[in-house]
């Protein structure tokens, strides 16, 4: 949807109508960088981009400021999913404003419900969306792992896209 702006003198995404999308791993450098590029990565492929306000973040701050690991830049270069990433910890407001709030393991789900007691509920795992399970973690791994990581989440954000967009 789109709406006259007046201050930018053309027509532009009317915020309150948009989708607004947050990935959530543990430190915010691997499995949600990579889930947001992939997902930016499918809506620009689709002319979608000023439907959804995408974002990841980590329950986690120790990498707070820094870019995706080279690793998960690599494979998502390699299929044109690359973006500008800051690794940011997740912050009460995200709570609030996100419409869909995806989180990669379970340990990072019951991380969020400690974190935020209010918003239990709120966060599901991403591969709930295609049959369960977790996104393993590739940070320990090679890049065989990452690769595999990848195709897990290309598959569950094409069900959520899919999901979305016929409703």
């Amino acid at each position: 949807m789109q709406r006259s702006d007046e201050r930018l003198g053309s027509l532009a995404p009317d915020p309150i109508l948009m989708t607004r999308v947050l990935f959530v791993c543990m430190g915010n450098i691997c499995r949600s960088p990579m889930a947001e590029g992939i997902f930016r990565r499918k809506l620009r492929e689709r002319g979608l981009e000023g439907q959804f306000e995408v974002d990841s973040c980590g329950t986690g701050g120790w990498h707070a400021g820094e870019p995706a690991d080279p690793r998960t830049q690599a494979v998502l270069s390699k299929y044109d999913a690359h973006f500008p990433h800051v690794a940011r910890q997740i912050r009460a407001e995200d709570l609030h404003y996100f419409d869909h709030i995806f989180v990669m393991d379970r340990e990072n789900l019951r991380t969020l419900e400690r974190m935020f007691p209010a918003h239990r509920g709120k966060a599901r795992l991403l591969l709930d969306l295609n049959g369960g399970g977790e996104v393993p973690d590739p940070y320990y791994g090679g890049p065989q792992d990452f690769e595999a990581v990848y195709q897990m989440l290309e598959e569950a954000l094409e069900v959520f896209l899919q999901t979305h967009l016929a409703t």
